[in-house]
């Protein structure tokens, strides 16, 4: 609730801007349309010109002018020029229009003014709307009022349950969540498409001014530097293409909401269930359906507050597809281990738990790109109605896919002493190359500080930095991993260009058990890519790395199958155990 309040008071100003920029629009407007009756009248200047109001970062400019009327021989005095009042920069108009009434003082001081026939004294030089200051007022208007109302709306109507609400519904929480009232659960692919063009629109608004200011810097200020403001005009226009996607995805597509079974996901069971995709069925498409534990939290603090997630547990699947009712059915199942986060039906805090699953597919014209939020809570449950033989189909075409994976990524031949599995140099080539990318940003940086603003300690900060970034980025490029078989013994070697620089060895007889751990994970807008390693272990706990930089569980068990065939190590897979029912749940009679 306090949260909540919190969002609410922070709302209220930026929704007080954009909805006093809404008045001062409209109000412009409606004296435009009321000054069109004005009658034009000889008026006498007395002053006029512009000043100048000096600020810490700019100036801004304010047309001025005092001047005398006569109407049905009684004279009136005022000092209104234009519409909107008070100073700016948005242009040329307060400058321009100064040194006009100032040339015409200088020329007999006469100038027209256009007075209310109903109110004399109230009267006007120039009635004309300045579109340009109406459209800089727009998008605070918009940007402001919309960031405000939106978020007043979402605190009013948005996310409903709270934890007390959640102890509510006793061993059902999941109902505590107004999304989560039966097993068929809608993607966020709607909501994503509008926010996708308001996003757009917004970050259009923002940059729509910089063109105009960027060729006054350029051309009269020879700022040539202003030139890197154009990207913002083109990350404007590259948000519109990825509206206009989200829109002909959804448009393709459909709602396409997932049927979980069982309801709700299950850790220590299944997390399953179907997808109706509104596409006719065609076999050469391959859908994959990512399901991940996440947990979001906000970090940071003050105005660098924000909200992150990390990934705990993930597992990808080829969904069997098949003919139905209104396309292609998708089936999938993942077995989910014992010991994972439950789902949080309420978001109201810092802290919460969420399981999200993503179907993604490559097609000809959209792909289709969806997130299903969904509850998984420890029930222990096992689906009921998905067919086995479509389950089996889907586990079949997912360990081909990982099979495939893993032979690219790792060279089996022989070495001296027997079988070898290489993970070769040059295998991060896109992690090194980003990572020299932001290496090059901080010693840069560095190197500047130290440089041209003679910052000794700064400078030293950003380069120590880049240097460890550079030599991270070089390691993950350069290294090499070999697991290889040597008699009765199973060993690695980890080299560097070629030159050893730290060995591993288990005796095969003396074999436990594989661990698979999650050694990084990347994110991309909401999708999360947990990268595993995969080591031996001994029944005195020692272990062995035999594998890095596999992506989801599925991929770390196709590099486990590949180390236990390749070397004779056994190796069971873990699959999830069925929950034990009680005593008095077996003596339930069929349809009580």
């Amino acid at each position: 609730m306090k949260g909540k309040i919190f969002l609410l008071l922070f709302a209220l100003p930026f929704f007080g801007v954009g909805a006093w920029m809404a008045w001062s629009i409209g109000s412009s407007f409606a004296d435009y349309v009321q000054m069109k009756s004005w009658q034009p009248v000889e008026a006498n200047l007395q002053s006029a010109g512009y000043e100048t109001h000096s600020g810490d970062d700019s100036n801004t400019y304010e047309a001025y002018a005092s001047y005398s009327y006569v109407v049905q021989g009684r004279t009136y005095h005022n000092d209104r020029v234009g519409i909107s009042g008070g100073a700016d920069n948005i242009g040329d108009y307060q400058t321009n229009t100064g040194n006009r009434l100032s040339a015409a003082m200088r020329n007999g001081g006469l100038v027209t003014v256009y007075v209310n026939p109903e109110d004399p004294q109230d009267s006007i030089i120039d009635r004309s709307l300045r579109w340009g200051l109406l459209g800089f007022k727009s998008i605070f208007m918009l940007v402001f009022g919309g960031v405000g109302l939106g978020l007043i709306l979402w605190t009013l109507f948005g996310a409903k349950s709270s934890p007390a609400q959640e102890q509510e519904f006793g061993s059902k929480p999941w109902l505590a969540n107004d999304k989560w009232q039966s097993a068929v659960i809608s993607s966020g692919s709607k909501s994503g498409m509008y926010g996708a063009w308001i996003f757009a629109t917004l970050w259009s608004l923002i940059s729509a001014p910089l063109p105009f200011l960027i060729y006054t810097e350029v051309l009269e200020k020879q700022n040539y530097l202003a030139l890197v403001g154009l990207l913002f005009p083109l990350v404007g226009t590259g948000l519109f293409i990825w509206a206009l996607r989200s829109t002909l995805e959804w448009r393709r597509f459909g709602s396409a909401p997932v049927t979980l079974d069982p309801f709700p996901g299950s850790i220590g069971g299944h997390v399953g269930g179907t997808i109706d995709v509104n596409v006719p069925y065609d076999a050469t498409v391959q859908y994959s359906v990512t399901l991940t534990s996440l947990h979001s939290y906000v970090s940071g603090s003050g105005k660098n507050r924000s909200r992150r997630e990390k990934a705990g547990w993930q597992d990808s699947q080829v969904a069997h597809a098949e003919h139905g009712a209104k396309g292609a059915r998708l089936t999938f199942r993942f077995d989910v281990p014992d010991g994972l986060n439950e789902s949080d039906a309420s978001r109201d805090g810092e802290r919460y738990n969420l399981w999200r699953m993503n179907l993604h597919a490559e097609m000809p014209g959209p792909d289709i790109d969806r997130d299903y939020e969904i509850p998984v809570y420890a029930t222990g449950e096992h689906s009921q109605n998905l067919p086995e033989y479509s389950i089996a189909q889907a586990k079949s075409s997912q360990q081909k896919v990982d099979d495939v994976a893993v032979r690219k990524l790792v060279k089996l031949g022989y070495g001296t002493s027997g079988r070898s599995m290489l993970f070769p140099a040059g295998r991060n080539l896109l992690a090194g190359f980003i990572g020299s990318l932001f290496a090059a940003v901080f010693g840069g940086v560095g190197v500047f500080l130290f440089t041209r603003e003679h910052s000794l300690f700064i400078g030293a900060g950003f380069s120590l930095v880049g240097g460890l970034i550079l030599l991270a980025s070089l390691y993950a490029f350069l290294n090499s991993l070999e697991v290889y078989q040597d008699g009765g013994m199973l060993r690695t070697t980890r080299r560097i260009l070629g030159l050893p620089v730290k060995r591993g060895e288990l005796q095969k007889s003396n074999f436990a058990h594989f661990r698979k751990n999650s050694s990084s994970q990347t994110q991309s807008g909401k999708k999360h890519t947990m990268h595993y390693s995969v080591y031996a272990v001994d029944r005195q706990a020692n272990e062995i790395i035999v594998g890095e930089g596999l992506n989801g569980v599925s991929e770390a068990n196709a590099l486990i199958r590949l180390v236990a065939s390749e070397f004779g190590l056994a190796w069971k897979e873990e699959k999830a155990r069925p929950r034990a029912k009680p005593d008095n749940e077996n003596l339930l009679a069929p349809g009580s």
